[in-house]
C-alpha cells in the first residue's frame, strides 16, 4: 500500500508542446491542489522535491526539447536536488519502453490521459467530482477549451492520429459545463481548441456541431470572445461562417492550417483536399466574413516538394497575404505514412532556406498590415505589464503566437480588461496605441 505524501509536499509541473498539452497539465494540477498539495509550474528554480514533466512528442525539435528536459531533471535527481521525477505526455506515450532504458533516473513514464494512474501512482486521490475542473496556468482572463481528442485524418506527415487516436468529441453539455466553470473563475476569452475543430461532433452525433458548439458557448455570462483554432480545410463545416460573420461575441480569426497549396503536395501530403477547393475556401470565408484574420501553418521541405512545388507556395503566401502565419520544416516521424513510404531526400539546408523566404515574405506582408491599422481604434484586452507599455490583443490575434499591441498610458489599465485603443503606429509583428 503506498504511503501518502504529507499536505507540505511540493510538486513542480512542467509542460511543454502546444495548448493541448497545457488543458491536460491543468486538470491533472486541479487533482493535485484538491489533495492539498503545493503547486509550482514551469519554474526554474524550485525546491520541490517531485517533478512532474508532460512532454510534447509531435516533430523533432518538440522531442528534443522533451528529452533535454528530462535529463536535466534526472541529472537533479542524481545530484540529490528532487526525489522524484514522473513524465507524462505524448513523447512518454509514444516512446515510453525507450525512454525507460536510456533515462533510468525517472521513476515512472505515462502516457495521455493517465491523470488517475500517476494520482494513484504517487499515493493521491482521483476526484470524479473534479472532472473538468482545471487550476489555470494562463493569466486568469483567457483560457483553452479543448473539444475533442485525437483526429481522424490521415495526414502523411502527423503522428498525432498515432500517439493520441482516433477523434472523441466532447459531448456539448460537459464543454459547455466547464466552460462556465471557467466564466465563473474571471475567464472572458476562450480558445476552443482540438487537433481538428472542422471534425467536431461527427463521431457522437454524426453530422458536424462546431457551430451550434461555439453559439451554446456564447450564450454563457462573462464570456466577451471566443476565438477558433486549427480547423482542418477538408470538410469545413460551412454554417461556421455565419457564426463567425454574426456572433459579437466570436473572433473574427480563424486558425486553419493549409500546410500547402500545389496540388502535387496536397496529394503527397494526404490532405484530402486541392488547390481549386482551397482557394475557394479561402475566398468564400473572406468575402462572407468582412475583416477576418485567418491564421495559417505551412509545411515546407515535405517529401516530394519540388522547386515548382516551393515556387507555388511562394506565390499563394505572397498572392493570399494571411493576416499571421507560421512555417515549420518537414521532418520524418516514426509509424507515419511519409516515414514509411517516402525517403527524407530534401536537404535541412534547403527546408531551412525556403522557411526562411517564407517567412521573409510573411514579415513584409505583417508590415503592411500593421500600417492599415494604424488611425484605428480597436478594442484590446490587456495581458500584461511590461516595462513601460500594457500589453494587449485586438480580436485579431491570439495569445503568445500571434501579434500584440504595446500601449502607452499615463493611467494604469487593469489586467484582463477590455479596453478601446486608438492605433498610433506600428512595427514588422506589432502595433503601438494609446487609450481612447
Amino acid at each position: 500500500m503506498k504511503t501518502k505524501k504529507k499536505s507540505t509536499d511540493k510538486i513542480l509541473v512542467i509542460t511543454l508542446g502546444c495548448s493541448k498539452n497545457t488543458v491536460d497539465s491543468e486538470k491533472l494540477m486541479r487533482q493535485l491542489s484538491a489533495n492539498s498539495i503545493k503547486l509550482e509550474y514551469d519554474k526554474d528554480h524550485s525546491d520541490a522535491k517531485t517533478v512532474i514533466i508532460n512532454t510534447c512528442g509531435f516533430i523533432n525539435d518538440a522531442k528534443k526539447e522533451s528529452i533535454n528536459t528530462i535529463i536535466y531533471y534526472a541529472k537533479a535527481k542524481q545530484r540529490g536536488q528532487i526525489e522524484n521525477l514522473y513524465v507524462i505526455g505524448c513523447l512518454s506515450e509514444r516512446y515510453a519502453n525507450e525512454l525507460k532504458i536510456e533515462i533510468p533516473e525517472v521513476d515512472q513514464f505515462f502516457g495521455i490521459n493517465s491523470i488517475k494512474e500517476i494520482l494513484n501512482s504517487i499515493g493521491y486521490n482521483f476526484r470524479d467530482n473534479l472532472i473538468g475542473e482545471r487550476l489555470l496556468i494562463t493569466p486568469g482572463h483567457f483560457a483553452y477549451l479543448k473539444i475533442s481528442e485525437g483526429c481522424n485524418r490521415k495526414c502523411a506527415f502527423c503522428a498525432i492520429p498515432l500517439i493520441r487516436g482516433p477523434y472523441k468529441s466532447e459531448k456539448v453539455k460537459n464543454i459547455v459545463n466547464e466552460a462556465k466553470s471557467l466564466a465563473k473563475k474571471g475567464v472572458k476569452e476562450l480558445m476552443v481548441i482540438a487537433q481538428d475543430i472542422s471534425y467536431y461532433g461527427i463521431d457522437l452525433y454524426e453530422t458536424p456541431m462546431l457551430a451550434y458548439l461555439i453559439n451554446k458557448l456564447s450564450e454563457i455570462n462573462g464570456i466577451e470572445w471566443i476565438r477558433l483554432h486549427y480547423a482542418y480545410p477538408a470538410g469545413f463545416p460551412k454554417d461556421l461562417i455565419q457564426v463567425i460573420r454574426d456572433n459579437p461575441k466570436v473572433c473574427k480569426y480563424l486558425d486553419i492550417p493549409f500546410q500547402h497549396i500545389s496540388d502535387n503536395m496536397l496529394k503527397v501530403m494526404r490532405r484530402g483536399t486541392n488547390k481549386k477547393k482551397t482557394l475557394g475556401l479561402i475566398k468564400e470565408l473572406r468575402e462572407n466574413i468582412p475583416g477576418i484574420a485567418l491564421r495559417t501553418t505551412i509545411l515546407t521541405g515535405h517529401p516530394g516538394e519540388t522547386e515548382r512545388d516551393f515556387i507555388e507556395l511562394v506565390e499563394f503566401v505572397q498572392d493570399y497575404k494571411f493576416e499571421r502565419l507560421g512555417i515549420f520544416t518537414y521532418s520524418h516521424e516514426e509509424g507515419t505514412y511519409a516515414a514509411q513510404k517516402y525517403k527524407d531526400s530534401i536537404s535541412n539546408k534547403i527546408k531551412n532556406n525556403r522557411a526562411e523566404t517564407i517567412m521573409s515574405i510573411q514579415q513584409s506582408i505583417s508590415k503592411e498590415i500593421g500600417k492599415t491599422r494604424v488611425g484605428k481604434e480597436y478594442k484590446v484586452i490587456v495581458d500584461q505589464k511590461e516595462n513601460d507599455f500594457f500589453i494587449g490583443r485586438t480580436e485579431f490575434d491570439s495569445p503568445e503566437v500571434d501579434n500584440e499591441v504595446l500601449i502607452k498610458s499615463a493611467k494604469k489599465l487593469k489586467i484582463g480588461n477590455f479596453y478601446n485603443i486608438k492605433i498610433t503606429g506600428s512595427n514588422e509583428f506589432d502595433l503601438f496605441g494609446i487609450p481612447i
